[in-house]
């Protein structure tokens, strides 16, 4: 639990920090010198809610993974055999989330394909060795053979 709220909270910061920095700047070189970029608080307010929660949820792409293996879903074999599918899912994904450019879509597709990565090793470190039988365990105990000894006692 404390792992996905840090995750999130550092999707929310990567995309403060660096994405809107990237975007804004972006932005303010391409367009014309004629247009001042002046939007409203309401579409700002929306976009900016819209890109954190985008991040953030991004960044939980790690956590979605070690869950997925430790419920038993899906096996690290087949999340790494889809790997070239993910790839494609992140770039959709931040093609549809993100503003109509390309720096922000690849702002989020490539953390995601990373963070994605990294769930990948948690979910081996984390998985259980199989199971060393012993020698000891494996062999067959022999069972105890009693002497037969005839008794005096035994009619002839």
């Amino acid at each position: 639990m404390l792992a996905s709220t840090l995750l999130f909270l550092l999707g929310m910061v990567f995309c403060y920090f660096f994405v809107f920095r990237t975007v804004f700047r972006f932005i303010a070189t391409v367009a014309p010198k004629s247009i001042t970029a002046a939007p409203d608080i309401e579409q700002y307010l929306s976009f900016v809610m819209t890109m954190f929660l985008a991040f953030g949820i991004a960044f939980e792409v790690p956590v979605a993974v070690v869950l997925l293996v430790r419920v038993g879903v899906v096996s690290i074999e087949k999340l790494r055999a889809a790997r070239r599918y993910i790839i494609v899912a992140a770039f959709i994904i931040a093609a549809i989330v993100t503003p109509p450019d390309v720096v922000s879509q690849l702002m989020l597709a490539i953390p995601m394909i990373l963070l994605y990565e990294v769930g990948l090793l948690l979910a081996g470190a984390g998985r259980k060795p199989p199971a060393v039988a012993q020698e000891d365990e494996t062999l067959p105990v022999p069972a105890q053979e009693t002497a037969v000894t005839p008794d005096a006692d035994a009619p002839k």
